[in-house]
């Protein structure tokens, strides 16, 4: 059973939300929040598996809850859901550590189809949000010399570069002759070596690392498989 919290001010579209994910046979809604500090305490007390979080909340918004939330259990994973599809937040969200990105109009289906695939530990943009707009926010002030990447092999920068190109494990492996284990495998250990969690932060590092350039491609970044 997938243990949810839902986090959102407006009472209406949280009890919708609510309803939704409640009717699925496979999940459980734990708790609710109206700010990002009760979504914080929520966290903090029922161990979710996943926070389906608003990102503009009072108090406390969502991009610094779950910040928090992700620094005090990593094992909790976040879904933001936006109203705006160019939400400069949506970055800084990413890197606070949110796993999964969608438009709250978005279809209930997706909606329950994201909360199934951030629970098993991979990651999702809606098609509505891509990767250009990712790049659009990234930081490209650090320090030469610093860079995450020299931490990995030539191949597991062809990994990564394709990865953040917007192709899944199976396209990979086509474009570099590779088997799909193997793929994986490198995926694996880029995760390791950058230290992030799921794709969606892997393409962060990518873009903030110069590997990529802003519009690189026009696809959304899609789930993750591996």
């Amino acid at each position: 059973m997938i243990r949810v919290v839902i986090a959102d001010d407006q009472e209406l579209v949280r009890s919708g939300f609510v309803y939704i994910v409640g009717s699925q046979t496979d999940m459980e809604v734990v708790g609710e929040a109206g700010d990002g500090l009760g979504a914080i305490e929520r966290a903090r007390r029922l161990t979710p598996d996943v926070v389906v979080m608003d990102i503009r909340m009072p108090r406390l918004d969502g991009i610094e809850a779950t910040r928090r939330i992700v620094r005090a259990n990593p094992a909790t994973r976040v879904l933001v859901l936006t109203t705006f599809d160019l939400d400069e937040h949506l970055y800084e969200a990413m890197t606070a550590g949110a796993s999964a990105f969608l438009l709250k109009d978005a279809p209930p289906e997706q909606l329950v189809s994201g909360i199934r695939m951030v629970a098993a530990g991979e990651a999702l943009v809606a098609p509505a949000i891509t990767r250009r707009l990712i790049a659009a926010f990234v930081d490209r002030s650090r320090p030469s010399g610093s860079s995450a990447l020299e931490r990995l092999t030539e191949r597991e920068h062809d990994v990564l570069r394709s990865l953040a190109g917007g192709r899944s494990n199976q396209e990979i492996a086509a474009e570099l002759h590779l088997s799909e284990a193997t793929v994986k495998t490198h995926v694996s250990r880029i995760y390791a070596k950058l230290d992030v969690r799921d794709r969606a932060q892997a393409v962060v590092v990518a873009y903030e690392e110069g590997l990529v350039e802003p519009g690189h491609t026009d696809g959304p970044l899609p789930p993750g498989d591996a």
